[in-house]
């Protein structure tokens, strides 16, 4: 028996099952996890071997700085091509079709799991509600399992102004993507989604936002 093979499988088990008990979003504590995790851990080596370059560097400026600057630029040129695309459009914003596709893709929902599914405030989501039923572009009902609640479902109308708009919707979403290669695209998602992972039962608990940094802070632990 090949015990240093042994070993080795051990400790490299011992390592996956460290960075999940410190990240438990990042990956499943299955098997296929782990096979993932030594995946994602060749392709890192083969790809990454050298630390980026990020402005501010030489200055001292930390890459969680560079991330958080660089998804807002990210998030505003999106916005900028999502304009082009609805403006000869009803669409007053890229939430409106965005809000559509959900419904399209998911079915009818409550008014707060399809704001929830957004990352919007309440506020912020029932005025993209409220704009959206006075287009006739979604309809609401009541809910059979709760009255209290109204269930948002797309319209014929509303599916049709959609489809008339994908086109240049879908065009701006490769364009969003750039100049990235199908396996860049694939580690993206990945890492986004990971990302998401963390972030999203975060924002699901509307901590309040002046506590928010240090319940977060408090909960988990951060890298200097």
């Amino acid at each position: 028996m090949n015990y240093a093979l042994i070993k080795d499988y051990i400790d490299l088990l011992e390592e996956f099952e460290t960075e999940v008990s410190t990240s438990p979003e990042s990956y499943p504590l299955t098997i296929q996890g782990f096979k993932t995790w030594i995946s994602d851990q060749e392709n890192i080596e083969e790809n990454h071997t050298e630390e980026p370059y990020w402005e501010g560097k030489e200055n001292g400026r930390t890459p969680e700085s560079a991330i958080s600057t660089l998804l807002v630029h990210l998030n505003r040129y999106a916005k900028t091509y999502s304009k082009s695309a609805i403006s000869d459009s009803e669409f007053s914003t890229q939430e409106d079709f965005i809000y559509l596709i959900n419904l399209k893709a998911f079915g009818e929902m409550t008014k707060m799991a399809l704001i929830k599914k957004n990352i919007h405030d309440k506020p912020v989501g029932m005025l993209i509600i409220a704009r959206l039923l006075r287009q006739g572009l979604v309809e609401q009902t009541d809910s059979d399992l709760d009255k209290r609640s109204k269930l948002i479902h797309i319209t014929g109308r509303g599916l049709q102004v959609l489809e008339n708009q994908m086109e240049k919707i879908r065009q701006a979403t490769n364009i969003v993507a750039g100049n990235l290669n199908y396996y860049e695209k694939m580690e993206l998602i990945r890492i986004l989604n990971k990302l998401d992972r963390f972030h999203y039962p975060i924002f699901s608990r509307n901590i309040n936002p002046d506590e928010l940094i240090n319940t977060v802070y408090d909960e988990y632990t951060f890298k200097s």
